[in-house]
Formats: C-alpha cells, sequence, structure tokens
C-alpha cells in the first residue's frame, strides 16, 4: 500500500511514497484541509458545502461528492474500481481520514510538542499553516490557534538555549519572532536577555524601548512589571542576570566555573550522562571527548580514568553514533587502564572495561573485556557496576546470529538489577533489550509489554529517547504511525527507514522502494537491482557484498542477502547467507525491534534446498 503524507503547514500539499502528486484544483485542497481539521473524526457534508461556500448553489452536496471522488483517484490512485476507499472514507453522512497521525504535518507537529520536542516540532513548518486560504472563515480561528502553537513553541526553544548559554542561537530564533508577534512580552523578554548576555546591553535596552512602543501604540498597555523589572537591572549591569538562567543548573554550573580545573573537570563529567539521558546525545558525545582529551594533559591517569568512567550511560543499539569519537574513548581507555597503579580501584578497572566493550559495539570484539567487568562486579556485589558491565555484554553479544535469548536473559537480570536498587537508567535499558530480543523470538505482546513500562519510565524520568525505541516497535509490530525524524541518534536512525520500507517490501511481496538505505546499502542493494531485472549488476554486487557488522541488524541484513541469492541463483551467496542464518532458525530477523524480515526457517530452508543442504 502506497503511503501518503499530507502537509498543511505551508502550501497545501500531498506526497505518495515520498513524490508529490498534483493538486490542481483549489478545492480539492481545500478539502483536504477541512478534513486534516477534522483530525481523523467525520466532517459531515453538510459542514463541508457550508464551510466551501458563503451561498452554496443548487446540488452542492453532489458538487462536494464529486470532488471527493476526484481526491479518491488522485491519493489512492491504485485502488481497484468498487473497492471502497481505505484513506479518505464515507462515514455516515460525512467523510474522515483515515491516516496515522504521522502522515499529516499538523497531527506530527502537535504529538511533538505534546511531547515536548519543540526543535522537531517547529521543523515541520514551512510556512503558516492553509496560508492560501488565510481569507476563509473556516481558517481563521485554526490558523490562529496553530500560529499561537508556534510562537509558544520557539519561545519554548528559545528559553531552553537560553538556560544553556546558546545566547547566538536564541537571538538568530527570537529576532524575527517578535516582529511576527509583537504582542507576546516573553519574546522581547528572551531577545533583551540574550543580547544582554552576549555582551551587547545597548542593544537589549533598545529592544526593551522597542518592546515598550510597540505595545503601548498597538494595545494601548503599558510593559508588564517583569518586564520593566528586566530594563531597570539591564540598565544597572546586574551581573546576576549573566549567571541567572531559566534553571537552577545553570546558576549551579556558575558557582563550579570558580573552582580548580581538575574540579570543572570533574563536575563537567558528571553532567554529561545527564546530557546524553535527555536527547542530547551529540552534544554529550562531543563534550566528552574533550574532558576526557582534557584530563590526560594532567598526566594522571586515576583523573583520567575517573573523568572516563563517569559516564556511566548503558547502550540499547549497537551501531556508534560517532565512530570516531568511539575510537578516541575505547584508545583514552586502553592507555588508562595500562598506566593505572596497582593501588586503583578494582571498581574503577571495571568500569574502564565496561567502556572499552561498551564504546567498541559494531567496530571490535571486546567481549573479554565485557566479561572481565562482569567478573569483578559480580565479585564485589555492585549491582550497579554489574547492571552496566551486563550491558556492555549485551553490546558484545551478537558474535553469531541467532542469539535473542541470551540477550534476553540479560535485559532480564538488568532489569531485576535496576529494580532492586532503583536503578532507572538501567531499568529502561533493560526493558529495552527485552523488547528487542523478544522480536526475534516472536513474542510481540510480551515485547508490547516491555515497551509500555519502558514509556511509562520515560515520561516519569524525561528520557525521551527511549521512546523513539518503542515508537518504532509499535509502528512495526503493531501498526502504529511511523516515528517522525529527528536529529538525535544518528547511528540509531540513518537509513532505518529506508531499510524498514525495504524490508516490508520484500516480506510482503510489494514492489521494492529505491531510496539509498545509508550504513545499510551493500545489504540492500543485491535485492534491489534483482527485483528491477538488472541480473548481471545484481549478480556482480553478490559477488563482493561483504559480511554485514554483528549488531541487531545481522539477521536483516543476511536475510536480503539470502533473498537476492535465491532470486538470481547465486549459489556462494547462498551458502553463506545459509551459514550464517542456521542459528537463528528459529527465530525473526527482527531482533532491532524496529525492522521486521519475517521468519528465518522458511528462508533458511530455501536456501538449503538450494544448495544441495538439508541439515
Amino acid at each position: 500500500m502506497s503511503e501518503l503524507r499530507i502537509r498543511v503547514l505551508g502550501p497545501v500539499q500531498a506526497e505518495l511514497d515520498g513524490s508529490e502528486v498534483r493538486l490542481s484544483k483549489p478545492r480539492h485542497r481545500e478539502i483536504l484541509s477541512l478534513l486534516v481539521i477534522g483530525r481523523g473524526r467525520t466532517v459531515s457534508t453538510t459542514s463541508l458545502v457550508d464551510d466551501l461556500w458563503e451561498d452554496a448553489p443548487a446540488g452542492a452536496a453532489g458538487i462536494v461528492q464529486t470532488f471527493i471522488g476526484e481526491l479518491r483517484k488522485i491519493i489512492e490512485p491504485d485502488r481497484a474500481a468498487r473497492v471502497p476507499a481505505s484513506i479518505l472514507v464515507t462515514r455516515g453522512s460525512g467523510y474522515a481520514l483515515n491516516l496515522p497521525r504521522g502522515a499529516v504535518d499538523l497531527w506530527r507537529a502537535e504529538q511533538l510538542l505534546g511531547a515536548h520536542e519543540h526543535e522537531c516540532a517547529l521543523a515541520e513548518w514551512r510556512g503558516s499553516a492553509f496560508e492560501e486560504f488565510d481569507d476563509r472563515m473556516w481558517a481563521r480561528g485554526e490558523r490562529a490557534r496553530i500560529a499561537e502553537l508556534r510562537a509558544g513553541a520557539v519561545e519554548h526553544l528559545a528559553g531552553g538555549r537560553l538556560a544553556l548559554g546558546r545566547t547566538d542561537e536564541v537571538i538568530a530564533l527570537i529576532d524575527p519572532h517578535v516582529d511576527a508577534h509583537p504582542w507576546r512580552e516573553d519574546g522581547w523578554r528572551l531577545l533583551a536577555l540574550a543580547l544582554y548576555r552576549s555582551g551587547r546591553q545597548g542593544d537589549a535596552l533598545a529592544v526593551l524601548r522597542r518592546a515598550r512602543t510597540t505595545l503601548a501604540r498597538g494595545l494601548g498597555l503599558d510593559p508588564s512589571e517583569r518586564l520593566t523589572d528586566l530594563e531597570q537591572r539591564i540598565r544597572e549591569h546586574d551581573r546576576d542576570l549573566l549567571a541567572q538562567g531559566t534553571s537552577i543548573l545553570m546558576q549551579t554550573a556558575s558557582i563550579q566555573a570558580r573552582a580548580g580545573a581538575r574540579s570543572q573537570l570533574e563536575s563537567a563529567t558528571a553532567l554529561l550522562p545527564l546530557l546524553a539521558l535527555s536527547g542530547s546525545v551529540d552534544a554529550a558525545t562531543e563534550r566528552r571527548v574533550a574532558t576526557i582529551i582534557a584530563a590526560e594533559e594532567f598526566g594522571d591517569p586515576e583523573l583520567s580514568a575517573r573523568v572516563i568512567v563517569r559516564y556511566d550511560v548503558p547502550g540499547s543499539w549497537t551501531r556508534s553514533d560517532d565512530p570516531a569519537k568511539s575510537a578516541v574513548i575505547v584508545a583514552a581507555a586502553d592507555r588508562v587502564i595500562a598506566a593505572l597503579p596497582s593501588t586503583a580501584s578494582d571498581r574503577v578497572r571495571a568500569r574502564l572495561l565496561a567502556t572499552i566493550a561498551m564504546e567498541s559495539r559494531g567496530i571490535g570484539s571486546r567481549m573479554a573485556e565485557a566479561q572481565e567487568a562482569e567478573a569483578i562486579a559480580r565479585r564485589l556485589g555492585d549491582p550497579a557496576l554489574l547492571a552496566l558491565a551486563l550491558s556492555a555484554r549485551y553490546l558484545q553479544s551478537f558474535e553469531t546470529t541467532g542469539r535473542a535469548g541470551i540477550r534476553a536473559d540479560i535485559g532480564s537480570e538488568i532489569t531485576r538489577l535496576a529494580l532492586d536498587s532503583e536503578l532507572s537508567t538501567f531499568e529502561i535499558a533493560g526493558r529495552l533489550i527485552r523488547m528487542q530480543a523478544l522480536c526475534a523470538l516472536d513474542d510481540i505482546s510480551s515485547a508490547a509489554v516491555e515497551a509500555d513500562l519502558v514509556d511509562a519510565l520515560a515520561g516519569r524520568f524525561e528520557r525521551p529517547l527511549a521512546s523513539v525505541f518503542t515508537a518504532w516497535f509499535r509502528h512495526t509490530f503493531l501498526g502504529g504511525p511511523r516515528p517522525s525524524d529527528g536529529p538525535e541518534m544518528p547511528g540509531f536512525r540513518t537509513g532505518l527507514k529506508e531499510l524498514a520500507d525495504l524490508t516490508t517490501a520484500v516480506r510482503n511481496g510489494n514492489d521494492l522502494p529505491g531510496a539509498h538505505c545509508g550504513p545499510y546499502e551493500p545489504w540492500c542493494r543485491p535485492i534491489i537491482l534483482a527485483h528491477n531485472e538488472r541480473h548481471e549488476e545484481a549478480s556482480s554486487s553478490l559477488d563482493v557484498v561483504p559480511d554485514p557488522p554483528n549488531d541487531l541488524m545481522t539477521e536483516v541484513c543476511w536475510y536480503l542477502i539470502g533473498t537476492a541469492a535465491l532470486a538470481e541463483q547465486h549459489e556462494d551467496s547462498a551458502r553463506r547467507a545459509y551459514d550464517a542464518l542456521r542459528p537463528a532458525v528459529h527465530e525473526r530477523a527482527a531482533g532491532s525491534g524496529a525492522v521486521d524480515s519475517g521468519p528465518v526457517g522458511p528462508l533458511v530452508e530455501a536456501l538449503g534446498n538450494a544448495i544441495g543442504r538439508r541439515d
């Protein structure tokens, strides 16, 4: 089935499978807009007539029905005659859009704002909502409401960036915002604060004078006490404004910045896990590498060790977000272990070993380090250390396919340790590991229970990235909406959508999409070429296709190789895929919890028949 996307935050447009469809008639675009506003509820024919015409012509209901029929042909071009529509459906005496929330930019934006993902939500806007219908009565209230939503999101995002000291970004974001929304005092306040903290006191005062004039001339009002107080404090060079963010964290950081260099390093390191868990993985990784490099400059291996091991964030994905930075961290940890004095704590050594194993995921086999860390943790009886070591062993547990049962057991033990010791971060990690493993074991109902528990924990402890994994699980296995794209976790997101689309098409016997699959392209390309009957290229591609990395996508990649090998009667690749997949014969190629190629057994049987193997 084709995937429909509708855009109304700007020009009203529709896309099928990534290609824009032509909505040439204004009435088509207007009806689609009215149905989007309905948000899946039934919009009666009478309501459509009233909104479309000030003075409805004779037979208006029939004209609406004609427009609906034309729209259905545009957005469901492959629907056979006499087959009921599945997207623009008839309900009672009206019509509704039967689409997931992720299919409409407005619905996605509202969902993201509800999850406090303001930056991702704002990325959905390409202009003002329903902009070509700004003179229509039905659009006025909705356009005003959506404009307020966007304005609030801009101010929330600016406030968060101001608290982090990113004043240049705040100025760039808020400067056009106050021009568009001159009656919102929060915009003026944020812009003035950002300018003052950038050392531009004169500009900050000029902004507040402009705010005073705008409010007086436009509304006949004086600025609020909050705004006049800010103006007075800026005029008096109040230094506390430089340290005051919207959070206690910024004030504390300002005080800590007066401490010595070693103390600052260790304090900064303590904040980085919280930064990563709150969603800023790239920023946390970049600063982590910087603190490690800075610590090594002191020539004190114990200081370097403390800086490295404070980042006790478990991993739930086996592909590094930044392999180059991971390699820097592993090399530093290797150097520190070699230089540690004999009096160093076993706990520090175990954490360094676990760090090496975790940061080597997908790029090197360091199972020995994970197992040694686990042994030390069990000997010391330290539940937090054991949970970390088990997380490291999990990331190294992909030597062969078919190890979902082992990963499920690891996830269960991490979860038990976390519950007993109130380790919320590790409870989330343990349940995510179980969710993924249960998908490979084809126990989707139990995986769904884990997903629900993860979402509850993620909401309670503000761990937004955890819900990215569960959203993909629900999309792939429960028919939920496709998760929106986001900037974080590139190791997880890059190529995932394209790989998921490809495996779904292969599993269902549909036409294959041709989009580039990013890091998964070498294992996707042969089946795409074979499907397009480019047999010589497909065979040549199979000749050189490498073994996939040992990670959560191993079974999926081998499944694609095996399927292409059968299509091309490529014996060498068929034998390689057969040997690789045999250990997973009783599993699904679905261990990621996000991508599903289906049961492995039937493919292994077909490959065995092709190469003359029956064992």
